[in-house]
C-alpha cells in the first residue's frame, strides 16, 4: 500500500529570512544556572526579532565570566575580547572607524566599576552609540567570589564575611554622566529584559543596562543581595514595558493616562505602563531621586529609569564623513606632499 510522503515544515525565519540558529554561538562553559546564560538567550531573542544582520554587529568585552559570554551568541558577528576594564576605548575606536556597525558591549561589575571605572566614566559622558550591558552579580566569579564594588553594604559571602563598604550604583552614575538610556533588569525576568534589549537596539546613543545576574557558585545564598531569592522578594518595578518596532503595526491597549510612550530614533515605540503614576523617565532629576529612595528602602528597582531619544550621539557630534573611515581610500586619508609642506611651514 502506497503511503503519502509528509512534507517537512519550513523553519521559522525572521523579517530578513534568518533562523534563530543563525544568532546562536558556542556552547556555554559557565556554571549551570548562571544568570549570564539567561542574558545571552535574551540577546539572541532580541537580535532575531529585530532582524539584525549578524555581520552588522560588533561585540566587545573585557575580562571575567561576563566577558566570556559573547562567545555564546551570534558567532557570525565581529568580536573583540579586550584587556580587563579597557573595553570602552576599544569599542570607541571601532565605532569611529566604522560608524555603520551596531555595537554591543558585555561586561561585568568588576570590569566596569573597579579596574574599568575610569573608562566607564568617559564612555557614559560621550554618548557613544553602544549597548553597554553589565552582568552584575556583586562578586568576582573567576577569583573565588570576593566582593566587587557593586556589592551592597551588609551583604555576606558564603564564608560569612560581611561587606562593610557602600556600593557603586552604576545606573545613578550613568544618568549623572550623560548616558541617554539607562535601566536595570533581572536575568530571571525574561519579558522585561527582552523588551529593554529591543528598545536598546533601536536607540541611537549610549544605552547602559545593569542586569542583576546571580552567580550560582558565589552569590546565590542566604545573605547575598544578588541572589535569585533576594531579587524576587525585593524587586520593585517602575512600569511594565512593551516595545513596538518600526516595522510592525501592533497596538498595545492602556488605560488613558497610565502609559508613557517614547519614540525611538528609528521610529519604533517604547511604551511604559506606569506602576507609579507620577514617574517621568525623561526627567533626570526624578530618576536620580527615585533610585536614591529605592536604595534607602532596600528595593531592587527595575525598569527604564531615564531616556533621552533626542540627544546627538558622539558620532553625530564629530561630523564624520558619510563613508566609514575604515573604508576610505589612501588617496583621501594620506595628505599630499604639498599639504604636508604647508603644515610644516605653518609650524615654523
Amino acid at each position: 500500500m502506497a503511503t503519502t510522503p509528509t512534507s517537512t515544515p519550513k523553519p521559522k525565519v525572521n523579517r530578513i529570512g534568518l533562523q534563530v540558529l543563525d544568532y546562536r554561538g558556542g556552547k556555554t562553559t559557565l556554571c549551570a544556572g548562571c544568570g549570564h546564560n539567561a542574558i545571552s538567550e535574551r540577546i539572541i531573542d532580541a537580535m532575531y526579532e529585530m532582524g539584525i544582520q549578524p555581520e552588522h554587529l560588533a561585540k566587545f568585552s573585557g575580562i571575567g565570566c561576563s566577558s566570556k559570554t559573547p562567545a555564546y551568541f551570534m558567532s557570525r558577528s565581529f568580536s573583540f575580547n579586550s584587556v580587563h576594564g579597557r573595553m570602552p576605548s576599544v569599542a570607541t575606536g571601532a565605532l569611529l572607524a566604522n560608524k555603520t556597525l551596531l555595537a554591543l558591549g558585555v561586561t561585568g561589575d568588576g570590569d566596569t566599576v573597579s579596574i574599568g571605572a575610569g573608562q566607564f566614566v568617559h564612555l557614559m559622558r560621550r554618548n557613544l552609540p553602544i549597548i553597554y550591558v553589565i552582568e552584575n552579580n556583586g562578586c568576582y566569579g573567576l577569583t573565588k567570589g570576593q566582593f566587587s564594588a557593586t556589592a551592597d553594604l551588609g551583604s555576606t559571602l558564603k564564608s560569612g564575611v560581611v561587606n562593610d563598604l557602600p556600593p557603586v550604583d552604576t545606573c545613578m552614575l550613568a544618568i549623572q554622566l550623560g548616558a541617554t538610556m539607562v535601566g536595570r533588569s533581572f536575568s530571571g525576568d525574561k519579558r522585561q529584559l527582552h523588551a529593554m534589549l529591543k528598545a536598546a537596539i533601536a536607540h541611537r546613543g549610549t544605552v547602559m543596562l545593569d542586569v542583576i545576574s546571580p552567580c550560582v557558585t558565589f552569590s546565590d545564598h542566604e545573605g547575598s543581595t544578588k541572589s535569585y531569592k533576594y531579587v524576587l522578594e525585593h524587586e520593585e518595578r517602575l512600569h511594565e514595558l512593551d516595545f513596538v518596532p518600526s516595522f510592525e503595526n501592533i497596538s498595545v491597549d492602556y488605560d488613558p493616562g497610565t502609559a508613557f510612550e517614547v519614540t525611538m530614533h528609528d521610529g519604533s515605540h517604547l511604551r511604559l505602563r506606569k506602576l507609579e503614576e507620577d514617574y517621568d523617565p525623561t526627567n533626570k532629576i526624578q530618576a536620580m531621586t527615585r533610585l536614591m529612595q529605592a536604595n534607602a528602602d532596600g528595593e531592587v528597582l527595575t525598569g527604564v529609569f531615564y531616556i533621552n531619544a533626542k540627544a546627538p550621539s558622539f558620532v553625530d557630534m564629530l561630523n564624520l564623513t558619510d563613508q566609514p573611515l575604515a573604508t576610505l581610500p589612501e588617496s583621501i586619508t594620506r595628505p599630499s606632499r604639498e599639504v604636508l609642506e604647508q603644515c610644516m611651514e605653518e609650524l615654523r
